[in-house]
């Protein structure tokens, strides 16, 4: 009891020392950072430039003189961006005295090369008229319907396309149907049916019985 006594009055009396240390150190490491952004070649202050510390998501921008100011700590790397300049990072020096720190960033123009466009003149209107002529052109959805619905395409697609289970059953109970009409005696001889002859010749004009294969 003795000793736990004595260890909480120790923890009373060191606690406040050791928040007040940390709490100078954490002072010591804030820094005031200001400066100017400027252009490598002419040295002319560049206004927009996002100034943002790197992985805390806070920064500010320079104004139209270049010109920033933030409040960084000993270690942070701040970073320098713009649409028209390469970026740039600078790292503040953990051995920095005292709590302010001034600097010039230069910042270099970020080319971009555009591919290269080559200008034809005009044709003449004999090129025209044979490049018109000649250009394909893709069928629209009206034309690709039509083709879909021409009687040709519907005889080939009707042909080789097999027959639905509604189409089966109606040719079942058809074929039903005409042996019961004819249940107990022969069915007749279309031998010598004209219209029998007349189907047959209709379906032979058509190709029906030639070989798809």
């Amino acid at each position: 009891m003795k000793h736990l006594l004595r260890y909480l009055l120790l923890l009373v009396f060191a606690t406040p020392f050791a928040a007040k240390a940390q709490f100078e150190t954490v002072k010591d490491s804030v820094v005031q950072l200001y400066g100017v952004v400027m252009t490598a070649d002419s040295l002319r202050g560049i206004p927009g430039v996002s100034v943002m510390v790197k992985g805390q998501g806070r920064g500010t921008i320079t104004n139209e003189q270049g010109v920033f100011s933030i409040v960084v700590l000993k270690g942070d790397i701040v970073e320098f961006t713009h649409v028209s300049y390469k970026p740039v990072d600078a790292k503040i020096p953990l051995d920095l005295k005292g709590n302010q720190h001034s600097m010039i960033q230069l910042m270099v123009v970020d080319t971009v090369y555009m591919p290269a466009t080559i200008i034809n003149p005009r044709p003449t209107r004999a090129q025209f008229e044979r490049d018109f002529i000649n250009t394909p052109v893709p069928d629209d959805d009206i034309e690709i319907a039509r083709k879909n619905t021409d009687e040709a395409t519907r005889r080939v697609l009707a042909r080789s396309l097999p027959a639905d289970g509604k189409e089966n059953a109606n040719l079942n109970l058809s074929k039903n149907a005409r042996n019961y009409y004819y249940a107990g005696q022969a069915p007749p001889i279309n031998l010598f049916n004209p219209f029998a002859w007349n189907e047959f010749v209709k379906a032979w004009k058509r190709g029906d019985f030639k070989n798809h294969n």
